[in-house]
């Protein structure tokens, strides 16, 4: 979840080139088909250096050309989010993933996982967060963090979003509170113990054709501090700042009626490494 607004637009630059009006060779006569030969042979003498040049940058794709051992090396190395190819869980607790594997990928799936949960609708429900709670928390911070939470999401901080006491939408309205990873870092590890930095998007806000409080996006980096315990990785500490945000596009706001309408048909996903 992410209460800051990403405020701001900016235009992107067009360059036109504008052709003459008219003729535009300026009616000059054209030259006769021995001028024709020389720019013909001159085409096919750029297309093959380009082709050539694409073979030589393609080059890097396949074996060393020197027959070096230090080719492998200087190839770019695989992206740091990229998938792991293994399935993330199999099992739910809660209705929420469980069962991550002992592994350093599985604790940023793990992470990932539980910064959706924790940036969900039902955190502003008093029984429904003690239910995340208990289920993604390590057992010996439950009852810290049950309490950190209610201190947060207090019946007064619901009312500030247009929100019951109880966190419950008002008739007519739809409550959006939904956060997207969009990647994953471990700054630290060990056997049963990770630290992983989840970079997200976040949707926060009530859509309603009288809302005062639209649905709008931010960007936040939630660090969480995991152990294995219970035969599953556990958040034993998190916390969250704003940012990294890119520059905001020029695409146009959708309706309240649409808003609302895609938060009820599109479901979320598991994610994983």
């Amino acid at each position: 979840m992410s209460l800051g607004d990403e405020q701001g637009y900016t235009d992107a630059g067009h360059t036109r080139t504008r052709l003459p009006e008219g003729d535009p060779y300026g009616g000059a006569p054209r030259r006769g088909g021995r001028s024709s030969s020389r720019s013909l042979i001159t085409v096919v003498g750029v297309v093959a250096l380009l082709v050539a040049a694409i073979a030589f940058a393609n080059r890097g794709d396949g074996a060393p050309s020197g027959g070096s051992a230090s080719g492998k090396e200087n190839r770019p190395k695989t992206s740091p989010t990229a998938a792991s190819g293994s399935r993330p869980v199999r099992t739910r607790t809660a209705g929420l993933p469980s069962g991550f594997p002992h592994t350093r990928e599985g604790a940023e799936s793990a992470a990932a996982n539980y910064a959706v949960a924790l940036g969900s609708a039902e955190m502003f429900n008093k029984t429904k967060r003690d239910t995340i709670l208990q289920a993604v928390m390590a057992p010996s911070r439950v009852a810290d963090s049950e309490t950190a939470m209610d201190g947060a999401y207090t019946p007064s901080f619901n009312q500030t979003l247009g929100l019951s006491k109880d966190g419950s939408a008002p008739t007519g309205y739809t409550f959006v509170s939904r956060t997207s990873p969009i990647g994953t870092k471990v700054t630290a590890s060990n056997s049963d113990t990770a630290t992983v930095e989840v970079w997200c998007s976040g949707l926060l806000g009530l859509a309603g054709e009288k809302s005062t409080n639209p649905v709008t996006n931010g960007w936040f980096t939630i660090t969480m501090k995991l152990e294995w315990s219970t035969d599953d990785w556990k958040i034993v500490a998190h916390s969250q700042k704003d940012g990294p945000a890119p520059v905001p596009g020029d695409d146009k706001a959708s309706s309240s009626d649409e808003m609302s309408k895609v938060i009820q048909e599109y479901g979320g996903f598991t994610y994983a490494r």
